[in-house]
């Protein structure tokens, strides 16, 4: 079945809503409240913003990615950084909902380098570090979650 114009524009506008829109006005809704310097914005991602493959809501999480790359440029100099984790196949999730057949499950574990799909926990670890402290010089980055599914640039 093909999608009408408007379908397709109703699609889009979703996806654009629900995954950049979400994030720019909490952000700047929060701004003010920032700590300058030591706030931290971290951006959820995804793979599907580095390698394609996924039309509206690839569009969505690579816009994201190009928001985290402004933020970190314009506050940077307050001393707040602005990151992004762009995280693979993790379970444990529902943004597979019911399409996630054995076979799926299995090819995209087989893309990773550690034979395994990652978890809830993984993801948190990397936006905990980039919380932290330790990540101070860390600006301007998308951090992979993904066990190798695809190589950092």
């Amino acid at each position: 079945m093909t999608k009408t114009l408007a379908e397709t524009a109703d699609s889009w506008l979703s996806d654009f809503r629900s995954n950049v829109l979400t994030a720019v006005m909490l952000t700047e809704a929060l701004r003010h409240a920032l700590r300058r310097p030591g706030g931290r914005i971290i951006n959820m991602s995804s793979i599907a913003a580095l390698r394609g493959g996924g039309g509206s809501y690839t569009a969505a999480k690579a816009a994201i990615i190009g928001w985290t790359y402004d933020l970190a440029r314009s506050l940077g100099k307050d001393g707040i950084t602005a990151n992004a984790v762009a995280q693979g196949y993790t379970t444990g999730t529902e943004f597979f909902g019911n399409s996630m057949t054995p076979e799926r499950h299995q090819r995209l574990v087989s893309e990773t380098q550690d034979s395994r799909p990652g978890t809830p926990e993984d993801v948190a670890a990397a936006v905990l570090f980039l919380a932290s402290e330790r990540a101070s010089h860390i600006t301007g980055q998308i951090v992979q979650v993904n066990g190798g599914a695809l190589f950092g640039r």
